[in-house]
């Protein structure tokens, strides 16, 4: 990227920068609308202004102005959530993080993380065209069980609520350079019907991914062995049937599939990253299968009013299916079925969770503005790798159990302005798995099965204070947990006679988060200001070999960080603003309890400043420029070559109502067309097939309507 460019980018998020995070009437940056919204993934009635951490919520409207620039949702996100790390733009979001940790995905309230063998696919299990609004929690807790040590993003889907009648979309998107195969298309139907006490919502999306380029005008490598999102086809099916049963009584039926398939049309070229030639592509023979994302989400779900309260019930299964792409790596060989060394082969990773979530909510209990959430849910796991050409486990089966029995308080004093809360969630785990031998490229161990069990109490606590009409202050600590990549630990066991119910490496993650920050909004102004420490005294840290591959390294771990975000109302007709994070991390090296060695760019995201003006000088239309710095980072390692060079990207996107015929967008992603090489390529890889710059100048026209 060139200085000039870099500079007018960073000059133009800076004056834009000058005030708002959102539109005024927006959730996280402005305070409003988390007053009025009551946030699903906390477990509580407190309005979200109330919740003594962090919270971002992003509505129907604008996450689909974010959708005409990108139609990923993590790209949407990333956006509102300054502590995200930057997208890859591929289909594995390995390396993706939050406040430094892992975050929870959610649909409904549905985990659709994997956390027993990580592939990092769980960002694409549903398509946009079907949420209503994006919930974020942010830092470790324990509030959804495992898996959220740096936070929460649940996707609420529609509902009857959001208003019957039928929504269209029709996208087309095309490549800056102009090559024909770097168009993409996609469409999106989506019906809500009433019939008294019965309501319906079904939906279906398709979408076609062209080739990606660079702004040198060159395809982008393929990522055929952790999956890409260019060259693919996408199909999602959704319904959700409600019904009311009486006045106090709803229940509902949520179903969704969704498909990714990689078509295969490209193999990478290789680059040079002592020139820093970026990996590229060409037409090509895929060998084996191309990467896949098949996934199966299923709850039912039942709220019923009592006297004094309410009570929540969930069941909920999901089957994930992920195909990687394959090579004749070093792991893979076996001489009794290739003595030749040159066996090729590739691994599926195959979860399937199933899951129940009961819940009593009450208010005013024993005392005016005392509530209490209590309840109970488990989960149950099953997961194993397997390479598909030769039939062999890479990772055996491994079954995780959990049973939680939670309660949460809270109590509301001095007027309501004054609220304090306190809980306590006892994880009760177990896992299992039979005896097994490791991979011949691994050695060929023979690990003796097991069923080590652990259990966790987990608390949190936590005080927001209203100091004035306009300014709430408030603090908390919350403990997170999920288990270590369990897969990547077995399937590199390396010492004879190693067996799973001693392997210390299983042991969980628990992290702690404590977070002090203020939140304010007058008639003009809102935003927020956090800093957050989250440390992990047996904490989880990926590092790779040879061939690319990451193993699980179990080290003490600390991250700390400041999330700012400002807005600013000009006029009714103009907003501008900013939000911004600096997030730390280090870990103990050498073992002696004290960290003292930078967490790589695999564990832990740049600093980041997203910046935007949005104006709309008619009803009918309305324009938005946004930018997204990402600021230099250099690692305290030997050498340089994971240091990382920052870069900006400006988009921009232009709608226009059109009366009685819907709307019609026209985006263009990295405006600026801006070179630069992402932040995972730069900073967490070493080689020549995995040097991905990322999408020059994309333009996008999108029609959307309803009748």
């Amino acid at each position: 990227m060139g200085q000039g460019s870099r500079h007018l980018a960073i000059a133009l998020g800076v004056v834009l920068a000058a005030g708002a995070a959102e539109r005024v009437a927006q959730a996280q940056e402005g305070s409003r609308g988390l007053e009025e919204v009551v946030v699903k993934a906390a477990r509580s009635t407190e309005p979200a202004a109330a919740l003594p951490n962090r919270v971002t919520l992003i509505d129907r409207e604008d996450l689909a102005e974010q959708l005409a620039i990108s139609t990923s949702t993590l790209d949407a996100v990333g956006t509102r959530v300054p502590s995200f790390s930057p997208t890859r733009q591929k289909l594995s979001g390995f390396g993706e993080s939050m406040r430094g940790r892992e975050p929870l995905y959610m649909i409904d309230g549905v985990p659709q993380s994997n956390p027993l063998r990580n592939g990092s696919r769980d960002g694409f299990t549903l398509d946009p065209a079907v949420i209503e609004r994006v919930e974020v929690l942010y830092g470790a807790n324990a509030i959804q069980g495992i898996g959220a040590t740096g936070g929460i993003v649940n996707y609420i889907t529609r509902s009857a609520a959001s208003g019957e009648g039928t929504r269209y979309e029709v996208g087309a998107t095309v490549a800056g350079s102009g090559e024909s195969d770097g168009n993409g298309f996609r469409t999106s139907i989506t019906t809500i019907r009433q019939w008294d006490d019965v309501d319906l919502v079904a939906s279906i999306a398709a979408e076609r991914r062209g080739a990606f380029y660079d702004a040198a005008g060159r395809r982008i490598g393929v990522d055929n062995v952790q999956g890409d999102i260019q060259d693919s086809e996408s199909l999602n099916l959704f319904a959700k049937l409600g019904w009311q049963l009486g006045d106090r009584t709803r229940a509902e039926l949520m179903l969704n599939d969704f498909e990714l398939d990689g078509d295969g049309d490209y193999v990478p070229l290789p680059g040079d990253r002592s020139l820093g030639i970026p990996t590229s592509s060409e037409r090509g023979s895929f060998e084996g299968d191309p990467p896949v994302n098949d996934v199966q989400t299923a709850s039912f779900s039942v709220s019923h009013e009592l006297a004094a309260g309410s009570v929540d019930a969930q069941l909920y299964f999901q089957d994930f299916t992920a195909v990687f792409g394959g090579g004749r790596f070093a792991i893979f060989q076996d001489p009794e079925l290739d003595p030749s060394g040159q066996l090729f082969d590739q691994s599926a990773n195959n979860s399937e969770k199933r899951g129940v979530k009961v819940a009593y909510t009450g208010e005013d209990l024993l005392a005016p503005g005392f509530g209490v959430t209590a309840g109970l849910d488990y989960l149950e796991d099953k997961t194993f790798q397997e390479l598909i050409h030769t039939g062999r486990l890479w990772v055996p089966e491994t079954q995780f159990r959990s049973l939680a029995p939670f309660v949460q308080a809270r109590q509301a004093l001095a007027g309501d302005r004054l609220h304090l809360s306190a809980g306590v969630r006892r994880e009760m785990m177990a896992l299992e798995a039979d005896t097994f031998v490791t991979l011949a490229g691994a050695g060929g161990q023979t690990v003796q099965g097991g069923s080590p069990e652990f259990d966790e109490n987990l608390v949190n606590v936590g005080v927001s204070f209203d100091a004035t009409d306009a300014v709430t202050v408030y603090a908390s600590f919350a403990e997170g947990f999920t288990v270590p990549d369990v897969g990547r630990v077995l399937r590199a066991v390396a010492t004879p006679g190693a067996d799973v119910d001693t392997l210390l490496n299983l042991e969980p993650i628990v992290a702690d988060n404590v977070e002090a920050g203020l939140k304010w909004s007058t008639a003009r102004w809102s935003g927020d200001i956090a800093y957050f420490q989250s440390e992990s005294d047996f904490g989880q840290r990926l590092q790779a070999d040879v061939d690319g591959i990451f193993s699980v390294m179990r080290e003490r771990t600390e991250i700390d960080g400041v999330e700012l975000a400002v807005a600013f109302a000009v006029s009714d007709a103009l907003g501008i603003g900013f939000n911004y994070a600096r997030i730390d991390g280090v870990y103990d090296a050498d073992g002696d309890g004290s960290v003292d060695t930078d967490l790589s760019g695999v564990n832990v995201s740049p600093d980041r400043l997203n910046a935007y003006a949005e104006w709309s000088p008619h009803d009918r239309l309305n324009l938005r420029v946004q930018s997204s710095t990402f600021l230099d980072r250099r690692f305290d390692d030997a050498g340089t070559e994971t240091d990382f060079d920052g870069y900006s990207v400006v988009d921009a996107v232009v709608g226009w109502e059109l009366e009685g015929r819907g709307r019609l967008d026209f985006a263009v992603q990295n405006l600026l067309d801006e070179q630069f090489v992402t932040y995972y390529s730069q900073s967490a890889t070493f080689g020549l097939d995995d040097y991905f710059a990322g999408r020059g100048r994309t333009m996008t026209v999108r029609w959307t309507g309803s009748f």
